[in-house]
């Protein structure tokens, strides 16, 4: 049985046995499936995601959004701006901190979720995987996150 120790590091440095690049590369795929799939909408999928947190959580600071997306500010103001300009969502100033924006879907943003309903069925069918297959992928890629989130840097070490 082969181990991470018995593995030649030439095998390593292959291109098709990295984990990063099938990663990338399917998520380059879902990217070009959702792409479609949100066309009708008008939302480009980072778009969609923040929707997707909204219509769960109602109002949210900017920062909120940002910790369930992982993403920070500088990627997620141009987003907000973005859907605040299609009449999706409102931003607010907190009365109570003028530091700290709150978002909410508006009407037609509320109302947009109606059209959406069909686009993870949609894309379920896409990946042909049954729903347990999807449940335990997201699951492991889940974990995997977690894992990765824990790792130190200087754990890590050197490449010399």
């Amino acid at each position: 049985m082969e181990t991470l120790d018995t593995v030649p590091d030439e095998d390593f440095l292959r291109l098709d046995h990295q984990i990063c690049f099938s990663l990338h590369a399917a998520t380059r795929a879902f990217n070009g499936v959702y792409r479609e799939a949100l066309k009708e909408l008008g939302l480009t999928y980072p778009q969609y995601l923040v929707m997707l947190v909204l219509w769960e959580h109602g109002e949210l600071p900017v920062k909120g959004i940002g910790e369930r997306l992982r993403l920070d500010s500088g990627t997620l103001s141009p987003l907000l701006k973005r859907l605040e300009a299609t009449g999706y969502v409102e931003r607010r100033r907190s009365p109570e901190d003028e530091r700290s924006v709150t978002v909410r879907p508006t009407a037609e943003g509320a109302a947009l979720k109606a059209k959406a309903r069909a686009v993870p069925r949609r894309i379920a069918t896409a990946t042909g995987l049954d729903l347990d297959e999807i449940r335990e992928l997201r699951e492991r890629l889940a974990a995997l996150a977690v894992r990765l989130d824990g790792v130190d840097p200087d754990d890590l070490g050197s490449c010399g």
